[in-house]
């Protein structure tokens, strides 16, 4: 098992080399390309270097049961370090064969995180300023950073749509499963009969998208400027710093109004249209091998419903595993990590599956 390891070692030195070598740095994709490269090598060296250990360790204790016979307290030792050993074993081997399978190149990238308003009303879009609250709590644990794309605000503090890039370490690889629709079980603070209202919002996780990820040509792009509205600076309705921008090929429309300056509101509307595209050629493809989208977590379909926050019984619900925790308030204060690591867990372990 694992023999493809036994050479671990020389390709963390060749890596490291790599990255002392004064020329890598003068091409900046193919250096983050290495450092990624080589902090995977180095865990997966780590583990199998403490996997070889433990094996080791359960040869001598085999042996130890199989030479001292006559010595019953020494073997009833080595016989309950030998169980312990062999856990410790299967749970390295895991960890080993979850490194080991394919990585999803968007796993290292920041995301766009969307949320929009679906049906309910004012309700859904004041549910949606309570989703991106959960989310920026999440990310304020995390240690990433929240910047505001654009927003479409409601008087009563809640939003139509909003989107936010998200920054920091392994963002997409913990938020990715969070694509779909959410849906909400609540008295509103406008309801005077007492009756449980149900509404749905749509949350879309989308990796940012790099220049060389996707070129753009500047002929394919159609741009629109114009008035901001709603709340806002001194400067609203006094100055077209509202940004349209269009992929004519694509149809796809992206606005930004949030910034007082027009170059700041098309470059931020620009960074969404970029990841929008990626995302939309990345669903392209995803269709085209749908046997292969059967065995993740869902189907990623945006419409699909993945989760219900029961209010009334304090209660979250994700469909696609049947997971029901008791801990709502707890989950809408950011503590996220009781659903999303069961999520990431589930796909690991069906991914592990497909693999035997």
């Amino acid at each position: 098992m694992f023999d493809n390891l036994r050479d671990i070692d020389e390709k963390l030195d060749a890596l490291e080399r790599q990255l002392s070598d004064p020329q890598l740095v003068t091409d900046q994709q193919r250096y983050r390309e290495v450092v990624r490269e080589h902090a995977q090598v180095a865990r997966i060296a780590e583990l199998y270097a403490a996997y070889t250990s433990v094996c080791v360790q359960i040869r001598d204790s085999q042996e130890l049961i199989r030479t001292e016979q006559d010595d019953p307290d020494l073997v009833a030792l080595a016989k309950a370090e030998l169980e312990e050993l062999a856990c410790k074993q299967a749970e390295l081997e895991k960890a080993i064969r979850i490194r080991l399978l394919p990585k999803d190149p968007n796993d290292e990238k920041n995301i766009f995180l969307e949320i929009r308003a679906g049906t309910g009303g004012d309700e859904a879009a004041l549910f949606v300023a309570d989703l991106f609250r959960m989310y920026s709590r999440y990310a304020e644990m995390q240690g990433w950073r929240v910047e505001v794309m654009s927003s479409n605000p409601i008087g009563i503090g809640g939003f139509k749509e909003i989107i936010a890039l998200i920054s920091g370490q392994q963002v997409y690889s913990r938020l990715k499963y969070e694509s779909g629709v959410h849906r909400v079980q609540r008295v509103p603070d406008t309801e005077t009969q007492g009756r449980i209202h149900t509404s749905a919002v749509t949350v879309a996780i989308i990796p940012e998208a790099e220049e060389v990820d996707l070129h753009i040509e500047p002929n394919e792009l159609k741009f629109d400027v114009y008035r901001s509205s709603g709340p806002g600076g001194q400067s609203v309705n006094t100055t077209d710093s509202a940004v349209r921008v269009t992929h004519l090929p694509t149809g796809l429309v992206v606005t930004c109004q949030d910034e007082k300056s027009q170059h700041k509101n098309k470059a931020k509307a620009l960074q969404v249209l970029r990841a929008r595209l990626l995302d939309r050629m990345e669903q392209e493809r995803h269709d085209r091998i749908s046997e292969e989208r059967k065995s993740q977590v869902g189907s990623g379909d945006r419409s699909e419903r993945i989760r219900t926050y029961n209010f009334p019984q304090g209660r979250v619900t994700d469909h696609r595993i049947n997971l029901t925790i008791y801990r709502l308030d707890q989950v809408m204060a950011g503590m996220l990590d009781d659903v999303i690591v069961p999520l990431i867990t589930h796909y690991q372990t069906e991914a592990l599956k497909s693999v035997h």
